[in-house]
């Protein structure tokens, strides 16, 4: 066994995150003892505004979490996504802070999770692990800012399919969003009733259906064509900046072959 086929063998052992498999195999020993995954359900609470932040959760496979913020109106606004590309909690603020937003998992799975106490004292160990942390933190205040002028100027109908196309990238799932009328309305900030005659628009064209809990993806090329590009400028700055993190198609229909 050559080295590179070595190293690909020990990175296919780790926890299902793109970003702890960025990581060079010296740098995720430092992590290694101190990473544990267990499974996590959806809508579960992770950090609620004041907490002290002091574990990191890499979503793993099909998990997601979401950072939604509370209005004095008593709604949440999801503003972004986080999967299999990155984590939540301290990788800004490096912990011991109390969070700002609520993060809750968005859909149930596997997470991996450390202290932050541990992962900044590995930082400090490896100045290319610093750096793959830092750059994972540029990529996130990029899909903060790109949410923000998404939410600005676009449209729900665009908001909507925009979406639904990243939790499918995400996810891994080619045709399908386990996604309510009200989880719908949350994330993009509206009533319920606005979200549904969105949801019947795009049915009425044959771009998706709904079953009790999913929405079903019938166009994805339709679905794309009412999408605005904010999501394509994230993946371009992640490609820039950590290249190989966030899971396009391409990888994902590669991950798959494999």
């Amino acid at each position: 066994m050559d080295a590179r086929t070595g190293e690909a063998a020990e990175v296919s052992t780790r926890p299902t995150n793109n970003l702890l498999r960025r990581l060079n195999p010296a740098d995720y020993a430092l992590l290694a003892p101190q990473v544990s995954v267990d499974d996590a359900a959806a809508n579960e609470l992770l950090y609620s505004p004041g907490d002290d932040v002091q574990v990191v959760h890499f979503p793993c496979g099909p998990s997601l979490a979401t950072f939604l913020v509370p209005n004095e109106d008593g709604r949440d606004v999801e503003t972004i996504l986080v999967g299999r590309e990155g984590a939540v909690g301290g990788i800004v603020s490096e912990g011991f802070l109390p969070a700002y937003t609520r993060i809750c998992v968005k859909f149930g799975g596997p997470f991996a999770r450390i202290r932050v106490a541990k992962l900044e004292a590995a930082k400090l160990r490896s100045p290319s692990l610093r750096n793959v942390f830092a750059r994972y933190a540029d990529c996130m205040l990029a899909q903060i800012f790109q949410s923000t002028a998404c939410n600005a100027i676009h449209s729900i109908e665009q908001r909507t399919a925009k979406w639904i196309l990243a939790a499918m990238e995400r996810t891994g799932d080619e045709s399908s969003v386990p996604l309510t009328h009200e989880q719908l309305a949350t994330l993009l900030g509206v009533g319920r009733s606005y979200a549904s005659r969105v949801l019947q628009s795009f049915k009425a064209e044959g771009v998706l259906d709904t079953r009790r809990g999913s929405i079903l993806v019938r166009n994805r090329d339709g679905l794309r064509l009412r999408a605005c590009l904010c999501n394509d400028a994230v993946k371009m700055h992640f490609e820039e900046v950590l290249r190989g993190v966030y899971p396009t198609e391409e990888a994902n229909r590669s991950s798959a072959r494999s």
